[in-house]
C-alpha cells in the first residue's frame, strides 16, 4: 500500500479587510460585542474575485511549495459551498488555468469540514496507488450568501481559499481521517438554493438564497464533535495529546476553541488560531490556517498535527498527520 503526505501548501484572500468597526456602519454592532463573543477582529471581503480566483493563486502557491507542476497532477478536488457557478465545477476551471490536463476533476460539498473529506479521498487515491499528485482545496467566497442585515451571522464569515498538494511517498504523512455527519441536524445552519419556478409552479413564499444559523446548537454540536474527533484519532493511534505539537482546527469561534482546550486538559494555545484576522472561511478555514502554521511556525520533520471541522451539514472531519520536510 502506498503513502501520502502534504508536499506544499498555500492561501490565498481578497486585499479588502472589513473590520468590526466598518460592520458597525450597517448592522447593529460593536467592535467589542463582536470580539468579546467570537474573537474575530476582521474579515477579508471580495472586491470582485470569486471562488475559482481564490482558488487558483492558493493553488499556484501550494504546487510551487511541492516542487511541482500543474500537469503532474493527477486529480484536483476542491471543498466549496460557493462555487462560481453550478457547472462547470470549480476543480475544472482550475484544470484549465493550472495546465492541469491529465487531471481528474470533482468539488465536494460538504461546508467547513469539506477539506478534510477532500483529504480522506485524496489520501484513499494514493493508498490504492492510483494517484501520485493530488491538489486538495477549501475555497469560498461566503459574502456571496452571507445576509448582511443579520448582526448575528454577517460578523462571522470571511472569503479566502487554502490549498495542499498530497503526494505518493516513502514515508507516512497522512497516519489517520475521519469524518462523519448528523444529517438530521442539518436545519441548524442553512441556506437554500435557487427554488422551485417553472411555468408550471410557482413557490408559495419567496425563498432567498442567505445562510440562516441556530448559533446555540451549532455550538452544542460543534464543542462535542471536534473533543470527540481528537480523541478517537488519538486513540486510534495509541497516542496522547502531548504527542502532538499543534491542532489546527476550523476557525469558527474563539469560544468553541476554550471549550474544546478546556475538554481536552490543554491551553488553548495547542491550537493554532487566525480567526481573529480571517473570520470563517468555511471549507478554507483548515487549509489557511495550515499555510500559516507551514511559515510561521518552524515545523520539523515529525511533528503530529491533528486537523478538525466542522459545520454545515452538520458535517465534522479530522486528520492525524505527520510533518514531512
Amino acid at each position: 500500500m502506498s503513502k501520502a503526505y502534504i508536499a506544499g501548501t498555500g492561501m490565498a484572500v481578497p486585499s479588502r479587510a472589513i473590520t468590526n468597526d466598518d460592520l458597525s456602519k450597517i448592522v447593529d454592532t460593536s467592535d467589542e460585542w463582536i470580539r468579546t463573543r467570537t474573537g474575530i477582529k476582521e474579515r477579508r471581503i471580495s472586491m470582485g474575485e470569486n471562488t475559482s480566483d481564490l482558488a487558483y493563486e492558493a493553488s499556484k502557491i501550494a504546487l510551487e511549495d511541492a516542487g511541482i507542476l500543474g500537469s503532474d497532477l493527477d486529480m484536483i478536488i476542491v471543498a466549496t459551498i460557493t462555487p462560481d457557478c453550478y457547472t462547470p465545477s470549480v476543480s475544472c476551471m482550475l484544470q484549465e488555468k493550472l495546465g492541469a490536463v491529465d487531471a481528474s476533476c470533482f468539488d465536494i460539498s460538504a461546508a467547513c469540514s469539506g477539506f478534510i473529506y477532500g483529504l480522506r479521498v485524496a489520501n484513499q487515491f494514493i493508498m490504492s496507488n492510483e494517484c501520485k499528485n493530488i491538489l486538495v482545496i477549501g475555497a469560498e467566497v461566503l459574502s456571496k450568501f452571507t445576509n448582511w442585515k443579520d448582526r448575528n451571522t454577517c460578523i462571522l464569515f470571511g472569503d479566502g481559499a487554502g490549498a495542499v498538494v498530497v503526494k505518493k511517498g516513502e514515508k507516512e504523512g497522512i497516519l489517520s481521517v475521519i469524518t462523519g455527519a448528523s444529517g438530521e441536524k442539518g436545519k441548524y445552519l442553512n441556506c437554500p438554493a435557487l427554488p422551485l419556478e417553472n411555468p408550471f409552479y410557482k413557490p408559495p413564499t419567496e425563498v432567498l438564497s442567505l445562510v440562516s444559523m441556530d448559533g446555540k446548537e451549532v455550538f452544542k454540536f460543534a464543542t462535542g464533535v471536534m473533543v470527540e474527533a481528537i480523541e478517537r484519532l488519538l486513540r486510534e493511534n495509541n497516542l496522547t495529546i502531548e504527542d502532538i505539537r499543534y491542532i489546527v482546527p476550523h476557525q469558527a469561534n474563539l469560544r468553541i476553541l476554550n471549550y474544546a482546550a478546556n475538554k481536552l486538559k490543554i491551553d488553548v494555545d495547542r491550537f493554532f488560531i487566525n480567526l481573529d484576522i480571517y473570520g470563517n472561511t468555511s471549507a478554507a478555514s483548515v487549509p489557511m490556517a495550515l499555510h500559516e502554521l507551514n511559515n510561521k511556525v518552524e515545523l520539523k520533520d515529525g511533528d503530529k498535527l491533528i486537523l478538525v471541522g466542522f459545520g454545515g451539514g452538520l458535517t465534522w472531519g479530522g486528520a492525524l498527520i505527520v510533518w514531512r520536510e
